[in-house]
C-alpha cells in the first residue's frame, strides 16, 4: 500500500491547516485509517483514527480543533487542523491498520505509513 501525504507547511499560531494522504479507493474504505505525528527524540503519537464504519477518535490535545475524515470513492485521507498551536509542530504522517487490529492510535496497531509531511507552527 503506498500512502502519499502532501499539504504540510508553515504557519501562524491560530491558524489551520489541511492535510491530505492519497492511498487507493479499496485501501480508504476498508480499513481503519489514522494520521500520527512524530517531532525529534520523541516517540511517534497518534491524532486521529477513523474506521472503515465512519467512527471516528482523536487524541485530547486535538478534539476540538482537528477532524480527520476520507473521501472513499477518492482514495483520500484528510486532516483538518484548526486553532494550530506551536506543540502541533511536527511530521505528521498517515497510517493503514493491520488487518485484523483494532482501530486505536497506536502506531503498533498501524502497518503501512506515508513518508510524512512537516507542519510549523509559530
Amino acid at each position: 500500500v503506498q500512502l502519499v501525504e502532501s499539504g504540510g507547511g508553515s504557519v501562524q499560531v491560530g491558524g489551520s491547516l489541511r492535510l491530505s494522504c492519497v492511498a487507493s479507493v479499496d485501501t480508504i474504505g476498508r480499513y481503519c485509517m489514522g494520521w500520527f505525528r512524530q517531532i525529534p527524540d520523541k516517540e511517534r503519537e497518534g491524532v486521529a483514527g477513523i474506521e472503515s464504519d465512519g467512527s471516528t477518535s482523536y487524541a485530547d490535545s486535538v478534539k476540538g480543533r482537528f477532524t480527520i475524515s476520507r473521501d472513499n470513492t477518492g482514495g483520500m485521507l484528510y486532516l483538518q487542523m484548526n486553532s494550530l498551536r506551536p506543540d502541533d509542530t511536527g511530521i505528521y504522517y498517515c497510517a493503514k491498520a493491520r488487518p485484523g487490529y483494532a482501530c486505536s492510535l497506536q502506531p503498533a496497531a498501524f502497518g503501512s505509513w506515508g513518508q510524512g509531511t512537516q507542519v510549523t507552527v509559530s
